[in-house]
């Protein structure tokens, strides 16, 4: 196997491969000298077990027109190693994507600059752990969670913006204008100083999602020294009171540019905001968020999910052009929803699912006069169907088979679909659907009724669908329903509505959705072990495979399944007592891919599982480990010899970053 290149070549997408390993970067040597080098043994010996090799010992060919790299998801390449034959290949390169590195530390960001100087566009992510600990309800974690707290620039007037990086006096030290760090646990707030005061005087894209040990005080640096900032992805992490102050503050090198009578949200970085991505960020209070919103001007994409998001913040937003908004799980109503849409007619997608107030008449209970805010959740979608072209929306409470109709202009064009609890479609919503959305790629039903007739309705009308999930329905469906098709179809989830499922069905699964690549099963109770051969030989390019409360499917261990080489994502829960103590080193060691696993310790032959040393994690990002406790029902009069279920008791977390391993235990079933 040899990489190719030619002197036109401008992007080298080497991602998801696992054959690639830092011996292939001798492709990139001239061809009559690899060979020498070889007999030579320039490559250490040590190379045979490590795969190492000493770069800076190798002249490399030069391919000047090459300025995108992706290598993501390459386990068996060091990624120093790989940006030391880069940065001499590959003179012009510019954006390099390189996820799913745990072992790449964030305080080498700084030799990589160096190293290629002309870099503008980096992306670093990894899984986001789900030890969100707004999300979560830690009993003990080991090291603990809780992000040191920075002592330096604590107080926002210790770094004041005149001593920041402006863009209008002093050279520039980086190119960097999009830095994406989602999902790395081990940056830190002195990690996030270096970025801001000596890499990043360019910087206009930030994405910190998931970060979860670094501080409100460190992320508001970050905001005070990046004046240029216009794209800020902060969701699940400590983003609070001293960030919305650093975004609400003024530019001082602004004031001698801008006419006198000029507002002071025009001074503000919030106002040339973009993109403004803070989900899940609970240390921002309801008074906080509606002065950020009032200054939030020119933001295009929004997501205030899980905040503390209330009406008064939608009324004081003064934008006009926003395209993409998410307000799940938030107290806002439709009427206020019904006053933004109004002002945003290039809305393309609405997130709102969770959202109680939305099944509610809001009309005389906020204080305000009746007479000029008129509207309800049915308004809410008649200024929705009235004003836009919609390609995605989730919803939920208060949404119905009327409010379908209404939305019929807006959805033409829709791609995504979500209906979620407190939505009620029904039997004549579920028939109309496939009519008034005929593009629909993804469509995800929760909590809804359904039947075969409905189920094989939308897939028979429904050619480009990609992603179906029908989840926590009321009604079964059973193989018929499948008896089309469907080669788009890349993710199924059938939760808690096909019991009667048999490995005779799962045959027809495979056969007529023989593309699939995300499997989820929850509930099929007549599965056995035969099933994984079914799964195995059916899907073997299966990325994702989430099997709970399946019968006996792993009664006798996990057998054919392990010839998934491609999964990234395994969970087993409450599907036969077969697993093997080691089956979380022997998997990982097996499947190069892999980095979640789920496991239930119900399931495992010996009473637990052995866990790996932070050396022997392979791939693995995090792993989860439920645990039950049993139960009788006070309420089963019918077993009166004492019998128990298990019932959920708490989680235990493993976490690994490029530092150190996390355990903890939680009281969620995660």
């Amino acid at each position: 196997m040899r990489i190719r290149l030619t002197g036109y070549t401008k992007s080298v997408d080497l991602s998801s491969c696992p054959q690639i390993r830092p011996v292939l970067l001798l492709s990139l040597l001239p061809s009559s000298y690899s060979k020498e080098i070889v007999q030579r043994k320039y490559i250490k010996q040590p190379s045979i077990n490590h795969q190492y090799i000493n770069m800076d010992l190798l002249p490399i060919l030069t391919f000047e027109a090459v300025e995108e790299v992706d290598i993501s998801s390459c386990p068996m390449l060091d990624l120093e190693d790989a940006i030391k034959c880069f940065c001499k290949s590959f003179p012009s390169l510019r954006t390099l994507r390189a996820a799913n590195y745990l072992n790449f530390r964030t305080e080498k960001l700084n030799s990589l600059l160096e190293r290629c100087p002309l870099l503008c566009n980096i992306d670093l992510t990894v899984d986001i752990s789900p030890l969100i600990p707004a999300k979560v309800s830690i009993v003990s974690s080991f090291p603990a969670l809780t992000p040191l707290r920075s002592t330096e620039f604590s107080n926002i007037s210790h770094c004041p913006r005149d001593a920041s990086l402006t863009p209008i006096s002093g050279p520039r030290l980086s190119h960097i204008t999009r830095l994406t760090l989602e999902g790395r646990n081990d940056i830190s707030d002195s990690d996030l100083h270096i970025i801001a005061s000596k890499l990043c005087a360019s910087l206009r894209y930030l994405n910190l999602n998931g970060c979860i040990s670094v501080t409100d005080a460190g992320i508001s640096f970050v905001l005070l020294k990046c004046l240029l900032l216009h794209s800020i992805f902060a969701c699940d992490t400590y983003f609070g009171q001293k960030s919305v102050l650093a975004l609400c503050s003024g530019m001082p090198y602004l004031e001698g540019l801008v006419e006198p009578q000029v507002e002071k949200p025009l001074l503000s970085l919030a106002y040339k905001l973009h993109t403004l991505h803070i989900g899940g960020c609970m240390g921002v209070s309801e008074a906080s968020l509606s002065e950020l919103l009032s200054q939030t001007l020119m933001v295009r994409s929004l997501c205030l999910r899980e905040t503390q998001l209330v009406d008064d913040a939608l009324y004081h937003f003064p934008g006009c052009s926003l395209e993409i908004l998410d307000v799940s799980e938030t107290k806002v109503s439709g009427v206020a929803l019904a006053h933004l849409v109004l002002q945003n007619p290039v809305l393309k997608c609405l997130k709102a699912r969770g959202c109680r107030h939305l099944s509610l008449d809001l009309k005389k209970t906020n204080g305000r006069d009746s007479s000029s805010l008129s509207y309800t959740t049915t308004e809410l979608y008649s200024e929705l169907g009235r004003s836009c072209q919609l390609e995605e929306i989730a919803v939920g409470w208060g949404f119905s088979l009327f409010s379908l109709e209404t939305l019929k202009p807006a959805i033409r064009s829709l791609r995504t679909m979500v209906v979620g609890l407190g939505g009620s479609l029904g039997e004549d919503g579920l028939k109309l659907l496939p009519v008034l959305c005929p593009v629909l790629e993804t469509l995800m039903i929760y909590f809804q009724v359904i039947s075969d007739s409905l189920v094989k309705n939308i897939i028979q009308t429904l050619r480009q669908l990609q992603v179906l999930a029908l989840c926590y329905c009321f009604g079964e469906i059973s193989s018929v329903s499948f008896q089309f098709s469907m080669p788009n179809l890349r993710k199924l989830k059938l939760e808690r509505v096909t019991a009667q499922m048999t490995n005779a069905d799962l045959v027809i699964l495979t056969k007529n959705c023989a593309n699939l690549v995300d499997l989820s099963l929850l509930g099929c109770t007549l599965l056995n072990p035969e099933s994984q051969d079914i799964i195995s030989c059916g899907w073997p390019g299966l990325m994702a495979i989430h099997l709970e409360d399946c019968g006996e499917v792993t009664a006798n261990g996990v057998t054919s399944l392990m010839n998934c080489r491609a999964l990234e994502d395994l969970l087993l829960r409450h599907t036969g007592p077969g697993i093997p103590r080691n089956f979380i080193a022997l998997t990982a060691s097996q499947m190069p891919m892999l980095r979640k696993i789920s496991l239930d310790i119900c399931d495992a032959r010996e009473g637990d599982f052995d866990i790996p040393y932070f050396s022997d994690r392979c791939f693995l990002s995090y792993v989860k480990i439920a645990r039950c406790k049993l139960r009788r029902c006070s309420l089963d009069l019918v077993k009166l010899d004492g019998r128990r279920t298990p019932v959920h008791k708490e989680t235990l977390l493993l976490v690994w970053d490029s530092k150190k391993l996390t355990r903890a235990v939680v009281k969620e079933r995660l």
